[in-house]
């Protein structure tokens, strides 16, 4: 399961009259823990400018992510259903937050519904609100490729050297 952090961001950055603007940016990282949080936005964000500062981590409490192609802009919502306690009987509230990127409120309300039509169990969305969130960077695994030491061969090669004295 995903750990959400949510990373701002702070910069100055010169506008159209040449002033320098201080400009702040949210973006959404999946982490371990803040520090990782913390050393993967510094990793991931270009901004044009070099020096940047990270000026809060905070974690995010997210049910579920929908990510589309499109769709600029990032919208939380709340999703509340209920559920049967088996040992009392009594119906349980629970409240989930998801995050959706849509164009517009109309659309992140379609996505969602989209998402949840297989659920079994009767909800209702009570909040969708737009995110100052920019880009979302999900866990992704490192691909490094370890370079073979010049000492050692495949070892068809040696099999079919030693196929070949023989």
């Amino acid at each position: 399961m995903a750990s959400w952090y949510l990373g701002k961001i702070r910069y100055q950055k010169e506008d159209e009259t040449g002033k320098l603007k201080t400009t702040n940016e949210a973006y959404l990282v999946d982490a371990l823990t803040y520090t990782e949080a913390e050393a993967r936005l510094y990793k991931q964000i270009v901004t044009g400018v070099t020096e940047f500062s990270v000026t809060a981590i905070s974690r995010m409490r997210l049910a579920d992510l929908l990510a589309y192609e499109d769709g600029d802009k990032w919208f939380k919502a709340k999703v509340v259903y209920y559920s049967l306690d088996e040992k009392s009987g009594k119906e349980k509230k629970v409240v989930n937050y998801m995050l959706v990127n849509a164009e517009d409120l109309a659309q992140a309300l379609e996505r969602l519904t989209e998402s949840m039509r297989t659920m079994l169990v009767p909800y209702e969305t009570t909040d969708i609100n737009l995110t100052p969130i920019l880009d979302v960077f999900p866990y992704e695994a490192e691909q490094t490729e370890e370079a073979i030491p010049a000492n050692l061969r495949p070892l068809s090669e040696v099999l079919a050297e030693r196929a070949g004295e023989a």
